[in-house]
């Protein structure tokens, strides 16, 4: 009769123990609240060297394209290298609007990374700014994404071996 009790704890429903959450299912909500409050923006009137001079001195490769107050559009590295300097024009003279990806796929604090991840793959971009009532919340880009990704599976992973080890709650 006393090994009864054990034989039964050897088989616990191991979704007792290991968070009912899958992988991806953080919001952006909860990215934000660790990343640092302040979401480089820039005007679609500024030139394309002003953007290219902010992106390195915040050492970023987006900003954000703002103008009253809305989000307008995106302007990247990658935009630079491919509507600028590969067709000859130069980025003292080009402005932002000019190259700007528009419109721009934004998201809200309560989207998970899942679908974070499924946007940037299926629409092949790196950064997404969050919008909560009309109003810029941040942006995350795929990096913020891929680490979270990570460490939500590395936390899956470590309640997995206590699981197995018996280092579960009783």
């Amino acid at each position: 009769m006393g090994e009864k009790p054990d034989l039964q704890r050897k088989f616990d429903d191991i979704a007792s123990f290991v968070e009912k959450q899958g992988c991806g299912s953080t919001t952006v909500r909860e990215i934000l609240a660790k990343k640092p409050a302040m979401t480089w923006v820039i005007p679609p009137g500024a030139t394309v060297f002003e953007a290219l001079l902010m992106m390195s001195e915040r050492n970023v490769g987006a900003l954000v394209v703002v103008e009253g107050g809305q989000v307008v559009g995106m302007i990247s590295e990658r935009d630079y290298a491919r509507k600028v300097i590969l067709i000859g024009k130069s980025s003292r003279e080009t402005h932002v609007s000019e190259i700007m990806s528009s419109p721009v796929v934004t998201i809200d604090p309560e989207t998970t990374v899942a679908h974070c991840m499924e946007l940037m793959t299926g629409k092949f971009i790196r950064h997404l700014p969050v919008v909560e009532f009309g109003i810029l919340a941040g942006c995350v880009s795929i990096g913020d994404v891929v680490k979270t990704l990570i460490a939500e599976q590395g936390r899956r992973i470590s309640q997995f071996e206590n699981y197995i080890h018996g280092n579960y709650p009783v």
